[in-house]
Order: C-alpha cells, then structure tokens, then sequence
C-alpha cells in the first residue's frame, strides 16, 4: 500500500490530544470587541474596512487524535502558521477555546505555559535556529540543557535522537559544515530530545531542496509510524499534505473549508475552491480501492481472483488486474467486500464515480 493508503488504513482514534473549538485570532485596535455576532458575520475584507482588524483566524474548530499527524495546509496568508502559534500560545487567541489533554491552554499562567512548550509541545521551524558556534551533538542537547537536565543525561540523550534521526557520526560537526537537510534532521532531533507528546511543524520543509524535501517526509512519516507520535504538520504544500497526513485541514481566509482524510480530500471536495486545489492530484495513488469496487456479480466472483485489502490505492488494484488479467476481491478480514476491474478502476480515475455510482450520490 502506498503512504497515504496506509495513513487512512492506520488512521488512529481515541480522546484528543488537542481539542480546539470556535477560535479566533484577530490583530487590530479593536481585535478585543471581536468576534461579535455581527462582525463574524462580515467578509475579511469588510472586516478590515469597518474596524480596522485583520482576522486570520476565524472560528475555528478541529481535534487532534493520539498518534495522529493533523496537516493543517492552506495558501500563503489562509492563518495556518497563526493557527499553530495559538495552539501554545506564542500567539496569543482573541476568543475561543483550546484545550491539551483536556487541560485549558488558554487558562494556564506563565509557568504552566512554559512547561507546556518545554515538555508537552516542540515547535519545528522553517528556519532551523541552530546555535553555531556549538556541535551537532549540543544543539540536539540544548532544550534538554535549559530544562536542567544533568550534562552525561543530556549527550546520552541527544547521541540517541542523533542516530534516531540518520546523523550518527556527525556528532561533531558545526551546523555551516551540514547541508541543509542535514540541518533540518538537527532541528527534528532537537525537538525529539524533549520527549514531547505533540511535534508542531511549522512548513519545515519549505526551503529544502524537493529531493531532501521527500526524505525528510519520508523521516517524519517513518518516525510517526514506529513511534506514534501525535503531529500537527503546517504546509502550503499539497503533495507533503497528501504525504504525511491522516487528516488535512484545508484552510482559506482564516477558515477551514474541509478537514477529512486525504482520500475524502481529492475524493469528495467541499466545494469549489477545494475541487481546483486537488483537480492535478492523480487520483489513483490517494483513492482506494472503497470508491471503486462493484458488489460481487455471483457467487464464483466471491472465491476467485486476488486479494486486495480496502486502503489499496486505485492505483496498485490496476497493476494487480493487469498483471492477473481479471477481477480482484477487495476484502476484509474472511468477509469480501466486493471487486474491481478495469471498468470501475477506470472510471475512478477519470473521475466518473464510485462503486458503479456517480460521486455525487455517493456523497449523498
């Protein structure tokens, strides 16, 4: 299965890590008196023309579930990187509620704050913030320094996260001496050295180099999968959303327009802003084989032909059909699901509709 089918097959549930509700985040004179009824109900623009405030956050609301990497992507100017401030507070929001482990963010004074950003919550910026005139070794150990952490504790610690992150042997190299992946890897393992239950990744990757870009896309998958660490991920980027992602939260104007899978993402767009963002998507390597399956024809279709679990993308379903020449079985533990063929594989990927049904009555 490809990334993003096994990101919806793993997609992981539970209570929410972070838990936030009709937030708000308005810069201006008047951003106190804000948001009142009226004013909510005004354009950014008349917004602006009429207090002089700039909202870029606006009534806001999502869950983060344990071990789950939440993207929340938009265009330059949506609120995205305001959003992910407001989640710790190095923003401070205007109205709203968020809540860490059922804890009041917004409630919290400067020392609960703190502990929260030390221990709870790592930020991983665009721009890597490296100290450098230190080495590889005591930039990943620098959170762990300021927290008080025994020096022998905190090289044991940052030489773990070091090799976790594919660095080992650089230990002692300055950060001019690193390309600028190998820089990036130094900010993710600084980050990984406070244990912190959420990583917060403020478009990380932005400035890399595609190549280096992918592999570091591929660490932060890799390190979700095999550690289950919950992330909130911030990109412009759809292909990185696509990615990386369990849920994307697409903003625009300060509002999240759709929050679902990937898959309900390109398969089933809100509207018509979020049908342009994904109209290039190749539909067949985020859809799975769900959208495009037929209800079983007999008796003899249940038994026979290959095997394919429900999160196998479209596109690996046509390489199987090719290659065995006839229908495959979409199944589920000992129960069949129904079957794919070229007719219903292609018809997903022309966009056509799903399982022998327009898309619009299937969102129906």
């Amino acid at each position: 299965m490809s990334d993003g089918a096994l990101a919806a097959a793993d997609a992981p549930s539970g209570p929410p890590v972070f838990a936030v509700r009709n937030l708000w985040k308005v810069f201006g004179p008047k951003a106190t008196r804000i948001p009142g009824t009226e004013l909510a109900e005004l354009s950014p623009e008349a917004l602006r023309e009429q207090t002089g405030c700039t909202v870029a956050v606006r009534d806001v609301s999502f869950d983060v579930r344990p071990g789950e990497c939440f993207v929340v992507m938009g265009l330059s100017g949506s609120g995205k990187s305001t959003l992910v401030r407001c989640l710790t507070r190095l923003i401070e929001p205007t109205s709203g509620a968020i809540a860490i482990d059922g804890e009041d963010v917004r409630g919290m004074d400067k020392s609960a704050l703190r502990n929260l950003r030390r221990h709870r919550a790592a930020m991983v910026f665009q721009h890597f913030g490296l100290l450098p005139h230190r080495t590889v070794l005591d930039n990943v150990a620098y959170g762990l320094e300021i927290q008080g952490v025994g020096k022998a504790e905190r090289r044991a610690r940052a030489a773990e996260m070091v090799e976790k992150v594919g660095l080992a042997g650089m230990e002692g190299r300055r950060p001019s001496q690193l390309s600028g992946g190998q820089q990036q890897r130094v900010g993710l393992a600084r980050a990984l050295a406070a244990d912190p239950e959420v990583l917060l990744f403020d478009e990380p990757f932005s400035a890399l180099d595609p190549l280096i870009r992918r592999d570091m896309q591929e660490e932060v998958v890799r390190l979700n999968r095999e550690e289950g660490r919950t992330m909130v991920f911030i990109t412009h980027d759809l292909s990185e959303a696509l990615r990386v992602g369990h849920r994307i939260a697409l903003m625009r104007g300060g509002r999240v327009v759709q929050c679902g899978t990937p898959e309900e993402i390109v398969g089933s767009p809100a509207d018509d802003y979020v049908r342009d963002f994904v109209r290039d998507v190749p539909r067949e390597q985020v859809l799975s084989v769900r959208r495009a399956m037929r209800p079983l024809g007999d008796a003899h279709e249940a038994e026979s032909g290959p095997a394919l679990h429900p999160a196998t993308t479209v596109a690996e379903a046509i390489e199987t059909v090719a290659r065995t020449g006839g229908p495959a079985r979409v199944v589920e533990g000992e129960r069949c699901l129904g079957v794919v063929d070229f007719k219903s594989l292609l018809r997903v990927v022309a966009g056509l509709g799903t399982g022998g049904r327009t898309e619009e009555k299937a969102a129906a």
